[in-house]
């Protein structure tokens, strides 16, 4: 028998909860026309998203410590389904106090058998691969240039765990990207293949070029011993005048060349005015090796003779420039294609989105290079009509950070009037339609850039293709329900977390929580989300895993996919990450910890 306490307590929490009740309900017949055009795959999802962003407009925590108190559900895992938690809640108060179930708000009953299957997990195999049976986190690999030429390569990573092979539009050409498809088919019939386009990334512009001289240099021990000597090849002029590629240095008499033989000395004085000596050690059909044990500067135009026969360096590459900025600099960020300067102080460097300037406002934010520096427009004025934005930067090292040419520039303030889709998205989608499987979106900022997606793949008869959202903008997290709603209109969807550039924008200390509310946003929609960037970084790249990207990469268990970038130990990372995320399968489904038996404390070991 309840005491009358408790009774108003349990009668005050239940008013409370049908209160709630009411409210999705009233917010799902509001969006009844959003609702109407989603696909019918997406219907339950659709709904239920709608009931959990009405639910999570209130803030609820005073009502789960009460709800905690006595005993009951705290609502902290109702991202699947909204109304069957709080029908839930309800109807265990109503058996408490003893008052029959009305209508439809009765508690549901168990049911008899668990259903094989969760909406999600069959919108994650249908997009994504595999069975709603296999493991929960699919891996996907993006492929490196080399995967277009090494069939044996991609047959290796598809070994180790590979689900989805992803081909980045930003690099290579369409000739590769087909080649790298057909090498994932061959490599097995379960894979799928998901074709990122690049879209509109603002970047900083050219810089003034740099002299023109390559440094060679000895290896040292810590002795200051040379180790290993400085060495550079000779080769002839190309034919069209170019650059030899690194460590390749050209000269202008082919003739000169040769008549090098081992052991020949080759003088001259570098751009330094130092008068160095180096040893041929190896000669070839068009180019000889040199070797020294001194550092060298070695510029165009400069003499090298051999027993009084002299010829010159011929052209060799400019030294990549960058502008030193320190906190209080100025940058004017310019919307031309002259090259980047500084002068008196002032940083000049052009943006190659010109149209961004256009609309840019004093006050916004900048932040160029991942966040590496970052200011704000202190003012906005026109110069020989064009509109030059003065950023004063408020973030950069104390001793300065290098900014260079090809850098990011975002812009998380400012609402960019240009679409998702560049010229260059297009021209790929026509190249990729016959043979992708997704399409991923990037820079995606509204619902109407869905929406031209989902029209041009129509208009290319690919309206069947599966579609990755990425979301790396904070006016894109800002507006995710409404992209949700647009993107769901077709069965096969998905939502990728690109942390990289949602990160600058949001702020690193602000990046956990805005990733953790894409998941749940994410599951409400039974949407299957893909967790990337820098997951395993280390490990892919040096062969060795920091402690912190393990932790990260778990994590990523309660996304449905997680996807791992280049590296020359990208293998080495897949078979790591299968291991990890089957680990932490039994332990942990979402926000939900799984109790599995430990064997960590008994006498099993």
């Amino acid at each position: 028998m309840l005491n009358t306490a408790r009774s108003q307590r349990l009668d005050a929490l239940r008013a409370e909860l049908m209160d709630l009740r009411s409210a999705v309900e009233d917010a799902e017949r509001a969006a009844s026309a959003p609702l109407a055009r989603v696909h019918p795959v997406h219907a339950a999802g659709a709904a239920n998203l709608i009931r959990y962003v009405a639910l999570r407009s209130r803030d609820l925590r005073d009502l789960q410590d009460r709800l905690t108190a006595e005993g009951l559900s705290s609502l902290g895992r109702m991202e699947a389904d909204v109304l069957r938690n709080l029908d839930a809640v309800v109807g265990t108060i109503d058996a408490a106090l003893g008052v029959a179930a009305q209508g439809d708000h009765k508690s549901p009953e168990p049911d008899a058998e668990p259903r094989p299957a969760t909406p999600l997990s069959v919108n994650a195999a249908a997009l994504l691969g595999g069975t709603v049976d296999d493991r929960d986190t699919r891996i996907m690999v993006t492929l490196p240039s080399e995967a277009a030429n090494d069939p044996a390569l991609v047959a290796r990573f598809a070994r180790a765990g590979m689900d989805v092979a992803r081909i980045n539009c930003a690099h290579d050409d369409s000739a590769a990207w087909e080649r790298m498809a057909r090498h994932t088919r061959a490599a097995g019939t379960g894979i799928r293949i998901a074709t990122d386009l690049a879209g509109p990334k603002l970047r900083t512009g050219s810089l003034e070029p740099g002299p023109r001289v390559v440094k060679v240099s000895p290896a040292r021990d810590a002795l200051g011993r040379v180790i290993e000597p400085a060495s550079v090849w000779l080769v002839a002029p190309s034919a069209d005048g170019s650059a030899p590629p690194p460590g390749e240095i050209p000269v202008t008499d082919a003739a000169w060349l040769a008549r090098l033989r081992i052991d020949d000395t080759v003088e001259f004085t570098d751009t330094r005015g130092r008068s160095r000596y180096m040893t041929v050690v190896a000669v070839r059909d068009g180019g000889a090796r040199i070797e020294g044990d001194r550092t060298a500067y070695i510029g165009t135009g400069t003499v090298l003779d051999v027993d009084g026969r002299e010829t010159r360096v011929g052209a060799v590459p400019s030294v990549d420039q960058a502008l030193r900025v320190h906190r209080g600099d100025i940058v004017e960020l310019r919307p031309d294609e002259e090259p980047g300067f500084t002068h008196e102080g002032r940083h000049h460097v052009g943006c190659t989105v010109p149209e961004a300037l256009d609309v840019i406002r004093v006050g916004d934010r900048v932040l160029f290079d991942d966040g590496k520096i970052e200011g704000f427009v202190r003012a906005v004025a026109v110069t020989d009509g064009r509109r030059v934005a003065e950023v004063e930067v408020t973030l950069a090292s104390p001793r300065g950070t290098k900014l260079r040419a090809e850098k990011g520039i975002n812009l998380p303030d400012t609402d960019l009037p240009i679409s998702a889709l560049t010229d260059e998205d297009l021209r790929a989608l026509d190249d990729v339609v016959g043979f992708t499987d997704i399409v991923q979106l990037s820079f995606a900022r509204s619902p109407g850039d869905v929406a031209r997606l989902f029209d041009e793949l129509d208009s290319r008869g690919a309206g069947h293709l599966g579609v990755v959202v990425k979301i790396e903008t904070v006016r894109a997290f800002r507006a995710l329900p409404e992209i949700l709603l647009e993107l769901m209109q077709r069965p096969r969807v998905g939502i990728m977390i690109a942390r990289g550039d949602l990160g600058v924008e949001a702020g690193w200390e602000r990046l956990a929580e805005v990733q953790e509310e894409i998941l749940w946003l994410c599951e409400a929609a039974h949407v299957p989300v893909i967790w990337a960037t820098q997951v395993l970084d280390s490990l892919a790249g040096n062969g060795v895993p920091t402690r912190a990207e393990v932790t990260d990469a778990a994590a990523g268990e309660r996304a449905e996919c997680v996807m791992l970038n280049k590296g020359p130990h990208i293998e080495e990372a897949i078979e790591a990450l299968d291991d990890i995320l089957r680990r932490m399968h039994g332990h942990l489904e979402k926000k939900r910890p799984l109790l599995r038996r430990l064997r960590a404390w008994s006498h099993e070991g």
